[in-house]
């Protein structure tokens, strides 16, 4: 029968491409790595590898046996981190999936204080999605929702994708051309900047520019750096341009380390949703996660807020810092936010002119 180190080895050779790179991962030599690949081929009589001087090149039954494998033995793997004992106490393991920008800047800073083992994986939606759905991840932060009748999803905050610079950035060419609407050109002036993108898809950038202008964005950018983390550390207090979600970057925008530029004739959102499985036997651990999450989604950057004008009893203020609503605030919803460095209020977000109001008299 199939031994399961000789599949593990072998996802570890067909994911690392390389014998050394397996050893690595499995913390094995690379003799034994070859022993376990020997063994395998010799079980099922066929060549799994076409092996060369750079590059383990999987063969056409390599890509089977890796497909029809794949699923239960990454189960088995997921089992063994769950189930092993990593302490003298038992501690609850979940494992939660998200993008690893919303790791750094919501949940990074609270793991040491979790009474529970938490398992941070980082990927594609549609991959964290699967994964949830076949018991891989208890948990999952997403943009996206997909219809199986076993997963629940519960929005929780919003974010707004909206385009920045470097605080050293001139933006005399630009400002004149979008207050006048003046798209065509305001695009033209725009492709003859700097840009940052990540090493992704560029999503956001080619959704923002869908939008915008009606077509997808026509040029490369000049900076491909691995995160949009590293996009914010690169534009500040620096020269030139990306398109990034608002919440990573309110802090820099408040301090003026970066500008923000336009939101779009379009505003362009996204809901961001808990994915949980209906039946979990970690719900007290999943909703103290939870409430960390929903505390810092609501959890207001220090700002300045503009006073653009008046409905009825209320002056209706736009944030300097981008600070668009979480999905579940409602007309009524209201929270205490710092209007001055020496001042507070309580404004209420009117979805009807998209911004918050402040009463008259809670005005500094």
């Amino acid at each position: 029968m199939f031994n399961l180190e000789w599949l593990r080895t072998f996802k570890a050779i067909y994911e690392t491409g390389t014998l050394t790179g397996a050893a690595q991962s499995l913390y094995i030599s690379q003799p034994g790595v070859s022993l376990h690949l020997n063994s395998l081929e010799a079980y099922t009589g066929y060549k799994l590898f076409d092996r060369s001087a750079k590059k383990m090149v999987p063969t056409e039954r390599g890509k089977v046996l890796y497909n029809f494998i794949l699923e239960p033995v990454s189960k088995l793997e997921s089992a063994e981190q769950l189930f092993h004992k990593s302490s003298k106490t038992d501690r609850a393991t979940i494992s939660i999936g998200m993008c690893f920008e919303t790791f750094q800047f919501t949940l990074e800073k609270h793991i040491s204080s979790l009474p529970f083992n938490v398992i941070i994986k980082f990927g594609e939606y549609p991959v964290m999605l699967h994964d949830l759905d076949k018991g891989l991840l208890d948990l999952i932060i997403t943009p996206q929702r997909e219809q199986q009748k076993n997963l629940e999803y519960r929005p929780f905050s919003r974010e707004r994708i909206v385009m920045v610079c470097g605080a050293k950035t001139d933006l005399k060419g630009l400002k004149p051309l979008l207050k006048n609407n003046r798209t065509a050109d305001a695009e033209k002036w725009l492709k003859q900047q700097i840009w940052y993108s990540t090493a992704a898809d560029m999503e956001h950038l080619k959704k923002f520019w869908k939008l915008n202008f009606e077509h997808h964005p026509d040029f490369k950018p000049n900076y491909i750096v691995p995160n949009i983390c590293s996009i914010v550390r690169c534009l500040s207090d620096g020269h030139g341009f990306s398109v990034i979600p608002d919440f990573l970057c309110r802090e820099e925008i408040r301090s003026g380390k970066l500008k923000l530029v336009w939101e779009g004739n379009d505003v362009m959102e996204n809901i961001l949703y808990f994915g949980t499985r209906k039946k979990t036997m970690y719900a007290d651990e999943i909703a103290q996660v939870q409430r960390i999450f929903e505390k810092e989604a609501f959890k207001p950057a220090a700002s300045t807020f503009q006073v653009l004008g008046k409905l009825g009893e209320y002056n209706i203020l736009r944030a300097a810092a981008p600070y668009p609503p979480p999905s579940c605030y409602t007309a009524q919803s209201r929270l205490t936010v710092r209007i001055t460095p020496h001042a507070s209020a309580a404004i209420q977000w009117n979805p009807n002119v998209r911004s918050y109001n402040c009463r008259k008299s809670a005005l500094p």
